[in-house]
């Protein structure tokens, strides 16, 4: 099925709401209305200073920050058909710093008065010093294969990887979104709640700019889920993607919270507990609430799950299913062998289509290893392994049963870490938050090791009803109490920092 182009999905949508929606809130940002026109105005002032430096670069390096400029600069290089790569100026300089190295790449476009890349020889853009211009003018097409952005995650050897996203996977995704049924109109104050660097960001501001509608930020060095909560309540966010995590920490409250104008929420980036959700869903009284999955190399999401009001929902260990694959995505499950499996046969998910990105930058040996072809009906789809253990229920919904990494082989036993924290939450009667840990002991043996997020628990009881759960080599060796979880960029339980307390 042949996708609408990203000019004709992205660019030209956002410049008919500038033309058409000038004076409607684009962004509020910290306290402060930006309209379209405004944004309009910035967008061309940027892009006259990239025609002035005569970049020849297809990538421009971007420091983000929470202002209208940065956003403009996304689309300013968009629109003159460049990609970007996001650097935060809050992470380790050492590591932008190799990041721009990768790209290879000589201008970074930034909006403070002071850029920290300055002293390291680069070509800095300053949008607060552009030219004063505020025509409009056509964006420039390039090929939809041609990249739209690089996101630089983690990486297992400690070297930040490159994710390449092309026009033709936004494309894809934005007609994919839309085909999930979900509505955003002009009147929507849309919440962007994630770091620049995280891809669910994208969706935050994109999904609202092509339809006129207004993106409401979380400032840097804001406690995310008080300030998300302020906005909601008082200044009535109609729509919005979360992170659990955050919900998490706004649960204590939800008794004294009464959301009323949240149409629409999307849970993502990490499983969703089921009872946080049912109470979720006593606070957040008129949204529809949703559980959306993708990793980044699958372009924002993949996979789609409505939640159910006063219904029971699909789940495994008390997480919720992760739904249907998206509109323009292909899934299959298989086992070790290749072999596509069936109906409640656990196995990797894994997924392709036009949202599948190219891949790492530059990174053949981790391309060839997390990429493969494979004949679906005749037909030969590249697919990437997603590293996710899942299963099909009978409804054609994928159960999400826990990361195959996060498995742990103990006295020959295959052990689903998931299932221990699953049994660790309804001990507390899902008041707290639990993660499990394998880890390798003096001797070389595989045990595991239990943190609780809570304070002041006692561990004997807590021991005793796991013993009556599960067998004895499930049993944790150690419990770990912490006030407070780490949490990483993405907001998601930084389990990396977790180990390192063992």
């Amino acid at each position: 099925m042949q996708v609408n182009s990203f000019f004709d999905q992205v660019l030209l949508p956002i410049s008919k709401q500038i033309l058409e929606c000038r004076e409607n809130c684009a962004f509020y940002i910290n306290g402060v209305s930006y309209s379209y026109a405004v944004l309009g105005t910035k967008i061309c002032q940027i892009r006259v200073a990239i025609q002035h430096q005569k970049i020849i670069d297809d990538i421009v390096a971007l420091a983000v920050h929470d202002d209208v400029d940065t956003y403009a600069a996304i689309i300013a290089l968009w629109m003159e058909g460049k990609a970007y790569v996001p650097l935060h100026p809050n992470q380790p300089l050492d590591r932008n710093l190799n990041i721009l190295a990768q790209v290879g790449t000589n201008y970074i476009i930034d909006s403070a008065k002071e850029s920290p890349f300055e002293a390291s020889g680069f070509q800095i853009i300053k949008t607060t010093s552009c030219l004063k211009k505020i025509c409009i003018e056509d964006p420039v097409q390039v090929p939809d294969d041609n990249l739209a952005y690089i996101l630089f995650t983690s990486g297992s050897t400690g070297t930040p990887k490159g994710v390449c996203l092309s026009r033709k996977n936004i494309a894809t995704f934005m007609d994919s979104f839309w085909k999930t049924g979900i509505e955003i109109t002009s009147s929507d104050k849309c919440l962007q709640a994630f770091d620049l660097t995280f891809d669910v960001s994208i969706q935050s501001f994109l999904v609202a700019l092509v339809k006129g509608a207004s993106v409401y930020t979380i400032p840097y060095g804001q406690v995310k889920y008080l300030y998300a909560a302020e906005l909601m309540l008082d200044q009535g966010i109609t729509f919005g993607a979360m992170a659990p995590s955050m919900l998490s920490y706004l649960r204590p409250y939800f008794s004294e919270m009464k959301i009323e104008s949240l149409k629409t929420c999307i849970l993502t980036a990490e499983a969703c507990p089921v009872d946080l959700m049912e109470d979720w869903f006593k606070c957040a009284v008129n949204t529809d609430i949703y559980d959306f999955y993708g990793p980044t190399e699958a372009t924002i999401y993949c996979t789609c799950y409505k939640l159910h009001r006063d219904e029971t929902n699909l789940s495994s260990n008390g997480i919720i299913s992760i739904g249907k694959p998206l509109a323009n995505v292909n899934a299959i499950i298989i086992d070790e062998d290749g072999n596509s499996l069936g109906q409640g046969i656990k196995g990797e998910l894994c997924v392709a289509g036009d949202q599948i990105t190219r891949g790492y930058w530059k990174n053949d040996e981790r391309n060839d290893a997390s990429f493969f072809i494979k004949e679906i009906e005749g037909e030969l789809l590249r697919f990437y392994s997603t590293g996710d253990l899942c299963y099909w229920d009978k409804s054609g919904n994928i159960i999400y049963s826990g990361r195959i990494d996060q498995q742990a082989k103990i006295q020959g036993y295959r052990v689903e870490l998931g299932e221990i924290e699953y049994h660790a939450r309804t001990f507390y009667d899902n008041n707290c938050r639990s993660v499990a840990i394998s880890f390798n002991n003096e001797k070389g043996l595989t045990e595991i090791a239990l943190f609780i997020e809570s304070i002041g628990r006692e561990r004997s009881s807590l021991e005793a009803y796991l013993k009556s759960k599960m067998p004895q080599y499930m049993i944790p060796s150690r419990i770990i109490y912490l006030d407070t979880f780490p949490l990483n960029h993405s907001d998601k339980i930084d389990r990396a920092a977790l180990k390192q307390l063992i």
